[in-house]
């Protein structure tokens, strides 16, 4: 199994650090979030409507980089200054590295071969969506790894009939999975797996359960993600002293309590004392996630993303030479998008009539769907403007479920003979769209981006 994971690692190393820091440009969202990291250094108030975790630990590594609060982030394409941004990019870089190592033990866990578990961490390198998000300062790597690893401790926890070994393993369970919708809401879903996990044995056992059953419980899955959650807020608060570009955003009570504020020396109003604070800006963050218009040429609607229809323009290297530009673009394997999305439906359609192998593997098919709709359907009721990206959780439980099916099922024969050839027509179609991931300079009249995706030139 060793020799499993460190090719992984070595892979996922040589496809994450490859031209990494290129380009020396600020891309896509680094706008916002390279400007949100090194407000942290310069302790202004600023306000975003996603909890601040991510952000916090982009400037902390920042901080030890010696990274000047000054450097711009005005626009996309513009330049940098020195190579202090480098320090920004690494930890989603590294979130993103650690991904197909938690996917290969998560798949172990789940019951899949070795081998399956292997090619699941490798189809995970493969695909090209995930690595481009991933090597810029965005927080999507964090809310990936965090989500997937809470979820993986769980399951393991789950094993365990020790209580000690079982709270051993649930409290960084718990940890991560609170990191996850710290990062951004959208990691609820992972909580949402694990708290309908429980219900199911609520329904199951609650006979049998004791007092201290439903008091753990609510210590593990209520108490204690509070208490990360708010007190990640307490720190964001207290990096964030002085007056902003976010005051505007704030209640006057609010922004008395930031320096040089319009309302510090006011004594009409009354200071927000923490809980106050921490109330109101998670519902300014609501409020503002319900209620915003704004839109965008490259969002798109939740049931295009498993057909890969738009993919988002992230960076260009603005030298005026249409005929040889370098572009870089969210854009996924097509492969790995059209064919998992496949096996999803091949989950629904057995789920429904019982037979391929069903009956011997039920609770995964339910689980490995489940998980998709869980991380997917909640889209059709967000109004604001949505990107591809969104669907990244999904994706890889789609990558789950066809590494499963090719594994588990008993219609499907010579398994290794399908995980290589799936693999090399993974491996061409990653190289064939990687230009678009690394940004290498491409002709516009290459078939590939004309043909497949003629939007893109738009």
């Amino acid at each position: 199994m060793k020799y499993y994971v460190y090719i992984i690692v070595f892979l996922s190393i040589l496809t994450h650090f490859l031209f990494w820091g290129y380009p020396k440009q600020v891309v896509f969202d680094e706008v916002h979030f390279g400007y949100f990291a090194t407000e942290y250094m310069s302790g202004e108030y600023f306000f975003d409507i996603h909890p601040p975790l991510g952000k916090m630990m982009i400037s902390a590594i920042g901080s030890i980089g010696n990274i000047n609060p000054e450097a711009t982030f005005t626009k996309i394409n513009d330049s940098f200054g020195d190579n202090g941004y480098m320090w920004l990019r690494f930890l989603p870089n590294l979130a993103g590295l650690l991904l197909p190592i938690v996917i290969f033990f998560l798949c172990l866990r789940l019951g899949f071969s070795k081998m399956a578990a292997f090619f699941a961490g490798l189809f995970i390198i493969l695909e090209n969506s995930l690595l481009v998000q991933s090597r810029f300062i965005l927080l999507d790597s964090f809310l990936l790894l965090f989500g997937f690893s809470g979820l993986l401790f769980y399951l393991l926890s789950r094993k365990q009939l020790n209580l000690r070994r079982k709270i051993f393993l649930l409290l960084p369970a718990v940890i991560f999975l609170t990191f996850a919708f710290s990062v951004k809401w959208t990691g609820l879903a992972f909580l949402g797996i694990v708290g309908i996990i429980e219900f199911i044995d609520f329904l199951k056992n609650y006979k049998k359960w004791q007092i201290r059953d439903y008091f753990y419980r609510f210590i593990f899955f209520v108490f204690v993600p509070f208490l990360i959650y708010f007190s990640i807020f307490l720190i964001h608060f207290s990096l964030l002293k002085e007056s902003g570009k976010g005051d505007a955003f704030m209640s006057p009570s609010f922004q008395k309590t930031l320096i040089n504020s319009s309302y510090e020396t006011n004594r009409d109003i009354k200071p927000s004392n923490t809980w106050s604070k921490f109330i109101e800006l998670n519902k300014k963050m609501f409020t503002y996630n319900q209620t915003l218009t704004a839109s965008h040429p490259y969002s798109s609607k939740y049931y295009s993303w498993p057909f890969l229809y738009r993919p988002i323009y992230y960076w260009n290297n603005s030298s005026g030479d249409t005929n040889n530009e370098a572009r870089i673009y969210f854009i996924g394997n097509p492969l790995i998008y059209w064919l998992s999305f496949g096996a999803i439906i091949f989950l629904f359609f057995t789920i429904l009539i019982r037979k391929l192998g069903y009956q011997g593997n039920k609770k995964m098919y339910l689980f490995l769907f489940g998980c998709f709709i869980l991380n997917f359907l909640p889209y059709i009721f967000i109004p604001r403007v949505m990107f591809l990206y969104h669907y990244l959780p999904s994706l890889i439980f789609s990558i789950l479920a066809l590494v499963f099916i090719i594994d588990k099922t008993t219609v499907v024969k010579n398994k290794i003979r399908i995980f290589i050839f799936l693999t090399v027509i993974f491996v061409a179609s990653f190289i064939i769209m990687s230009p678009l991931t690394y940004g290498f300079p491409l002709k516009e009249h290459n078939p590939y981006q004309a043909k497949w995706w003629p939007q893109i030139w738009r």
